[in-house]
């Protein structure tokens, strides 16, 4: 079995996918539930300086492949948290980093109330745009406060990722989670012609798989550009996502919509499916791959515009026609119950490679 402990900005985990905030993390129970199932620890749901209303309704998920939310922060105001939920949301004094947000006037009013109760706290900026300004300045106020670890939680929307990770960690960030869920986005039930959300406008935000990409490159270009840790969050949905994190620079991930869609045993589910992923690739931890595809990259010296057909495994190959159906060059076509590739045709575009479920075509 590899070693999956982590640690992060002086946090010590048993594994590397934790609970982010959200509803999975909403109250102690919930906590507890997670961590039973195998989560390493929590970020408590997002607190701010009044309770959130919440449009509903609020979470629509879209077969699995992306999902739509009107969640804000809390429900739950900080006092109910205080009095009710902080205190017991640790099983074996797993870490608990407390999200707050959004702008200084709230960390001023909510740290000196929750800070007994916190081991990091994570801010989040929500959707600041392109303007960094209030999050720096939320920043430099909970560093004045609070002597515990402080994380950034960013949006997608800001130009220079690397940038705005090198003027966080400037300004005492001890690390980044990255990102927030992608939008304002739009889906409407055709059946009744009105949005899925129940917000005013109709809009929610969108999570689950389909941002992952979003997330990868967000992880990636804060790793190349930051010594501090980084929480990769947005579309991990099992192991393979968490090594792909990992290769991407991430420290550790946290998981919410998965968990939302799932329950709290997806959590073990993807701890197991990250080791097992490790195991059969004869890795002993996740250092031996962390920023991999950063190292990787970094000695390309081809633009790879030269055009490469994909070689063929024909023991693999069991002639189901998908890439010749598929291939948009007509490069492709099965005989005798194989593939048969033109490389004079083929442009090299790689489609039919993604597309085999044998995985019997590959491009070096």
């Amino acid at each position: 079995m590899a070693n999956l402990n982590i640690k992060f900005a002086g946090l010590n985990y048993k594994n590397p996918v934790i609970i982010g905030a959200g509803p999975p993390s909403k109250d102690a129970e919930t906590i507890i539930e997670a961590i039973k199932n195998g989560a390493a620890g929590a970020v408590a749901k997002t607190v701010s300086s009044q309770a959130a209303v919440i449009p509903k309704p609020c979470m629509h998920d879209f077969k699995g492949k992306h999902f739509l939310n009107t969640e804000l922060w809390s429900e739950l105001a900080v006092e109910h948290w205080i009095e009710n939920e902080y205190e017991n949301c640790k099983l074996n004094d797993e870490p608990l980093i407390i999200g707050m947000g959004y702008v200084a006037k709230d960390i001023e009013k909510l740290i000196p109330l929750i800070d007994r109760f916190a081991d990091a706290y994570e801010i989040s900026s929500h959707y600041v745009g392109r303007d960094i300004t209030p999050m720096l300045e939320t920043l430099k106020t909970a560093k004045r406060l609070t002597k515990k670890p402080v994380f950034m939680k960013i949006s997608p929307g800001v130009g220079d990722i690397g940038e705005l990770g090198r003027q966080l960690e400037l300004n005492g960030a001890d690390g980044i989670v990255a990102i927030n869920s992608v939008g304002p986005c739009l889906s409407i039930d055709i059946e009744t012609g009105m949005p899925h959300m129940g917000s005013q406008t109709g809009y929610g935000w969108m999570s689950g798989p389909a941002i992952k990409p979003i997330t990868l490159r967000h992880v990636y270009e804060l790793a190349k550009a930051v010594n501090i840790p980084i929480f990769g969050v947005g579309g991990i949905s099992k192991g393979e996502d968490v090594i792909e994190m990992v290769m991407a620079g991430a420290t550790g991930v946290q998981v919410c919509t998965q968990a939302i869609v799932e329950g709290p045993k997806a959590f073990g589910r993807i701890v197991k499916e990250t080791n097992d992923w490790l195991d059969s690739h004869g890795y002993r931890s996740l250092d031996e791959i962390r920023g991999l595809a950063i190292k990787n990259l970094a000695q390309r010296t081809s633009n790879n515009y030269e055009t490469i057909a994909p070689t063929l495994n024909s023991n693999l190959c069991v002639g189901c026609s998908i890439c010749e159906n598929i291939c948009p060059y007509n490069a492709i076509e099965i005989k005798e119950k194989k593939a048969i590739i033109d490389s004079k045709v083929c442009f090299g575009c790689g489609v039919c490679t993604s597309k085999c479920p044998t995985k019997a075509l590959n491009i070096a």
